[in-house]
């Protein structure tokens, strides 16, 4: 590998990160899931600029109309601006992905490295705790966690989160076991490494890579979820854009405006199927046997 040198010692060169870019350009699955997930996140940052309407002003004279230039999705049944409440919505939907995947990273992960470097009666506990949530279907047990933390929109976060938990702990546990047979592990163990620098330093950064790739095909599961919750009124209150809960709005006037409806579910569909693709993509690119 290139390297350039500079006062502290040498550094990698350009040429490095430009191959790597060159890489990631090159895998269509990347490049299309991530221009799909860009959008979304440009949406949600310059939504102020993209559509002058407030998501939440009610205009009861102008209720149910198609979409037309001055309403681009219409109205709803309180005469609100539907474009404006989806593009506004994508900021619940990423808050929703970034909140409940990093909770759920921040606890997995580590129970997992633990659980796999320990072994015996600790790796067995944590086991056995993830086997019970496990147990339960991921959206019943949020069912049942939101139904005793009470209905908002971080309760559902919190409700996800912690059944998204295990899927990581597996993960991070099934990496430490492979990770810790590795020459370099044992070598640092000889040497009286600590335990602690080793999980860090040693599995952790190893492997980053798939639970990164797992964290975003985790994301589309967690949009999925979030708009089933709040479709069943578990979720987002009213009057909060979020997309699930603008879809169970709209399912009372399915023959008179379908528009409310689907115009959110598509957001859902582009949403996960980019979430999904680029999943797969960085999936594809991270495997050293491709």
């Amino acid at each position: 590998m290139a390297l350039l040198e500079t006062e502290g010692g040498t550094a990698p060169a350009p040429g490095r990160y430009r191959t790597a870019w060159r890489r990631v350009t090159a895998h269509r699955g990347i490049l299309l899931g991530g221009i799909l997930i860009g959008i979304i996140v440009l949406l949600a940052v310059f939504a102020p600029l993209i559509t002058s309407a407030d998501p939440y002003a009610q205009d009861l004279i102008n209720t149910m109309l198609p979409p037309s230039f001055d309403h681009l999705f219409g109205t709803d049944d309180n005469g609100r601006d539907i474009f404006a409440r989806v593009i506004y919505g994508a900021r619940i939907s990423l808050l929703e992905v970034i909140l409940s995947v990093g909770l759920a990273t921040v606890v997995g992960v580590p129970l997992g490295i633990v659980s796999g470097m320990t072994g015996r009666y600790v790796d067995h506990a944590i086991m056995w705790i993830m086997d019970v949530l496990f147990a339960f279907p991921g959206v019943v047990l949020a069912i049942l966690i939101v139904s005793v933390l009470g209905t908002s929109l971080v309760n559902m976060m919190i409700a996800i989160a912690i059944f998204s938990v295990p899927v990581y702990a597996r993960l991070s546990r099934n990496l430490t076991l492979g990770l810790k047979q590795m020459e370099y592990v044992e070598a640092a163990t000889s040497l009286g490494i600590s335990r602690w620098r080793i999980m860090t330093h040693y599995i952790l950064r190893n492997a980053i890579g798939p639970i990164i790739v797992q964290s975003t095909l985790t994301a589309g599961t967690v949009i999925l979820s979030a708009a089933s919750l709040s479709f069943l009124g578990l979720g987002a209150q009213p009057p909060l854009p979020e997309w699930g809960a603008m879809m169970s709005d709209g399912r009372n006037y399915l023959g008179l405006n379908i528009y409310m409806s689907l115009f959110p579910g598509l957001a859902i569909m582009v949403t996960v199927l980019g979430f999904n693709i680029l999943g797969d993509g960085l999936r594809d690119m991270l495997d050293p046997r491709r």
